[in-house]
C-alpha cells in the first residue's frame, strides 16, 4: 500500500522555500533519529545545492543508540554536512547549534553582516520544539499532530543571525513504499491517512526480525510467533482484544502495537540502517522505472491505435 499525504499548505511552502533560498547561508534539516532516511525530504537535497547542511537526528532518546552512531558516521561522510543527535529534553546541546552555524559561514561571522538560516523538516519530527529551545521562548506552535506549523516565520536568534522556520513538509510521492510505512509508524503522517492493520503488520514483521527479545519481554509469550499475524494474535489475546465468538480484534491489537512503539514502551528502536536503505533505494528505483516504462508503452500503443484508425 502506497502512503502519501501532501496537504495544500505543503505545496505552497515548497514554492516559498525555493524563492527564499538564494538568501540563505545555512540549512538545518530536522529528521527523526528512528528513521534518518525516511524522514529526510529528498527535495531538500535537490534544492539546497552546496549550502552547508546541519542534519539533526532528533528524538534520539527513542532510537537505538548503536544504530544512531552508525547513521551519524554515514551522514558526516557526505559533502558539506554536519550531523548531530539531539533529544527533545536536552536544551543545552541544542543551543550549541548557534556556534556551529557561525563556524560554517566564517566569512559572514562579522559585525554588520547577516546570517540567514533555514530550518526544515517533515511533520512531527520535533522541529518546532527545537526552534523554541533556540529562541528561548514559544515562538513556534508545538503539537503532537503532524502539520501544526502552516506558515513561514522569520525569527531573530541574536544579533546578525536570523532563522526562517518553514512548515513541516512531505513530498508529493513517496517512491520507497517502506518509507511510507515507517513514517506512519512514527506518526509523521496523520493516522487518518493509513490503515492501522497494514502498518502494524509492517512493524510486526520488522520487530520480529530485529528486536524479538523486546517483543517477548513485553508480551510474555512462550513460543515466538512465526509471522506478524501470529504476533498480533498474541497481543490481542494478552490484551483482551477479543470479539464475540472468540475472534481476535486485529484493529485493536494493531493500535496497541503502534502505540507502544510510539511511546517507547518497547524501548528505543531504529527502523532502518544505511545498508538497508541503499538496497531499498535501488529496488524501488527499478520498480518505479518499470512503472514509468509500462505507462509510456501504453501511451505509445494508444497513439499507434489512433493513427491506424485514420
Amino acid at each position: 500500500m502506497a502512503i502519501n499525504w501532501f496537504p495544500g499548505h505543503m505545496h505552497k511552502a515548497q514554492k516559498e522555500i525555493k524563492e527564499i533560498l538564494p538568501q540563505i547561508d545555512v540549512v538545518i534539516e530536522v529528521c527523526d533519529a528512528r528513521l534518518p532516511f525516511s524522514s529526510e525530504n529528498p527535495m531538500i537535497t535537490e534544492i539546497r545545492g552546496n549550502l552547508p547542511l546541519i542534519k539533526i537526528l532528533n528524538k534520539s532518546d527513542l532510537a537505538d543508540p548503536a544504530k544512531t552512531e552508525v547513521w551519524l558516521e554515514y551522514l558526516e561522510a557526505q559533502k558539506n554536512v554536519k550531523a548531530i543527535a539531539l533529544t527533545t529534553n536536552n536544551p543545552t546541546v541544542a543551543k550549541n547549534l548557534i556556534g556551529l552555524i557561525r563556524k560554517l559561514v566564517p566569512g559572514k561571522d562579522e559585525t554588520g553582516k547577516q546570517i540567514n538560516v533555514m530550518i526544515m523538516g517533515i511533520p512531527n519530527v520535533g522541529k518546532s520544539t527545537l526552534l523554541n529551545t533556540l529562541v528561548g521562548k514559544a515562538k513556534a506552535k508545538v503539537g503532537n499532530e503532524p502539520a501544526v506549523t502552516k506558515a513561514q516565520q522569520r525569527i531573530r536568534l541574536e544579533d546578525g543571525l536570523y532563522l526562517y522556520d518553514t512548515p513541516g513538509m512531505l513530498w508529493p510521492k513517496i517512491i520507497n513504499d517502506n518509507s511510507g510505512y515507517r513514517l506512519a509508524i512514527t506518526s509523521a503522517i496523520k493516522d487518518t491517512a493509513f490503515d492501522h492493520d497494514d502498518i502494524a503488520c509492517f512493524a510486526g514483521e520488522f520487530l520480529l526480525a530485529e528486536y524479538p527479545e523486546r517483543l517477548q519481554q513485553r508480551y510474555k509469550y512462550e513460543t515466538k510467533p512465526e509471522t506478524e499475524i501470529e504476533l498480533l494474535e498474541e497481543i490481542g489475546r494478552r490484551r483482551g482484544c477479543i470479539r464475540s465468538g472468540g475472534h481476535i480484534d486485529f484493529h485493536k491489537a494493531s493500535a496497541i502495537l503502534i502505540h507502544e512503539i510510539r511511546d517507547k514502551t518497547l524501548g528505543p528502536i531504529t527502523f532502518e540502517t544505511p545498508d538497508m536503505v541503499e538496497k531499498e533505494t535501488v529496488f524501488f528505483a527499478e520498480k518505479e522505472a518499470k512503472k514509468v516504462a509500462a505507462r509510456e508503452a501504453k501511451k505509445e500503443a494508444r497513439g499507434r491505435g489512433r493513427r491506424n484508425k485514420r
